[in-house]
């Protein structure tokens, strides 16, 4: 087996299991029970809440843990949109399915909603956010790594010019956190995954900032101070810190990366990317002219090479990928796209065996 498709999920990694077996034996209580049991559970998951907190470069207090990187997008955009007396957000045409699914709902509460396209090279432009913002905004969310081409966003200095004007600032980091760099993003709201980096399914956390007001999605819950509801997944979390401590080494990312170009170099396949600067190298949209990405999938597939017509949110979506289409490709350009992504256990053998497949594929596309 080959695989390609880290963005949709890791192989969950030795160290993080076996932090999830021994917590699951050993620390068994509810973290809130107040017996002693619960006392030692709670105090792991406080050591988890800070270690993630850290990683991340935001206040513990702010940390809470949920089931999925979707519900903490959810959690974050509900709960900060409807404790605003303002009623228009601005957001990316490219996010993931989870916060266009919060934006359908605040929609229907009255919000008025601005979906930015992306450039040329696959990111939101400052000029266009602030371009965008009016008396009436809110909130801005805008993902900090795009999960389909893996294009970095200017993430930075849109948290800069939105607290500049009193918005508040979310920002998708599924797709980042645990790879690259977060302390100097500075924004109101976060959202992490475990899965994303080695950790198990199930389990992610959003950081929501201490210093803003929040209304819960769910009032009257007791866990994560009534943020989110149902017993604390203790052996997870501690799985989930234990994964992030360990990220994939971007050096050997950007290696693998221009060893596949190199590879491909000279054949009909269009990579679909942002310039090195603004670019995640784990991560790589491509297109072969004539076929669609389906199609490409599953001849690999064929030979146990595991790909994704982009993110797993969207595979049922029979109009492209959401970054084509937001960077101004028609339905069908964007039906021939497909994503190849990197993790830390690819090797260079794997990349050499993959460029070849994809170039027998391109060479049976021109045929047809």
């Amino acid at each position: 087996m080959l695989y390609f498709d880290y963005a949709a999920t890791s192989p969950m990694k030795k160290e993080a299991l076996d932090v999830y077996i021994e917590a699951a034996r050993c620390f068994s209580g509810n973290t809130s029970s107040p017996h002693d049991e619960g006392t030692r559970a709670s105090l792991l998951l406080e050591q988890c809440r800070t270690e993630i907190a850290s990683l991340a470069g935001v206040l513990k207090d702010g940390i809470y843990f949920t089931g999925s990187g979707t519900e903490g997008n959810i959690l974050a955009l509900l709960s900060f949109a409807r404790n605003k007396p303002k009623k228009h957000i601005i957001t990316g045409m490219a996010e993931h399915t989870s916060v266009h699914s919060a934006m359908t709902i605040l929609q229907s509460e009255g919000f008025n909603i601005t979906k930015l396209p992306l450039n040329e090279y696959g990111v939101v432009t400052v000029e266009s956010v602030k371009a965008a913002i009016c008396s009436d905004t809110a909130l801005i969310s805008i993902q900090h790594i795009n999960p389909e081409i893996g294009t970095i966003q200017p993430v930075e200095q849109i948290a800069v010019e939105a607290k500049k004007r009193g918005i508040l600032f979310h920002t998708d980091c599924v797709q980042s956190f645990g790879k690259v760099p977060l302390h100097a993003l500075h924004a109101d709201a976060m959202t992490f995954s475990a899965h994303k980096i080695g950790g198990p399914k199930g389990c992610g956390a959003v950081y929501l900032s201490p210093f803003q007001s929040v209304s819960p999605v769910f009032p009257g819950l007791m866990h994560e101070k009534g943020i989110r509801g149902g017993t604390v997944d203790t052996p997870a979390i501690a799985a989930f810190a234990e994964a992030a401590k360990t990220a994939a080494s971007l050096e050997k990312l950007w290696t693998l990366r221009h060893l596949l170009k190199e590879k491909l170099n000279g054949s009909s396949i269009k990579w679909i990317e942002g310039n090195d600067s603004n670019q995640y190298p784990g991560v790589i949209g491509m297109c072969i002219p004539g076929i669609e990405g389906q199609l490409v999938m599953l001849a690999l597939n064929a030979q146990n090479m595991y790909i994704s017509t982009g993110s797993a949110c969207d595979a049922s979506s029979a109009t492209g990928m959401k970054a084509a289409l937001a960077m101004g490709m028609t339905i069908e350009e964007a039906r021939q796209f497909f994503r190849l992504s990197f993790g830390p256990e690819t090797t260079e053998s794997e990349v050499i065996k993959l460029a070849q497949a994809l170039l027998h594929v391109a060479a049976q596309a021109v045929m047809l």
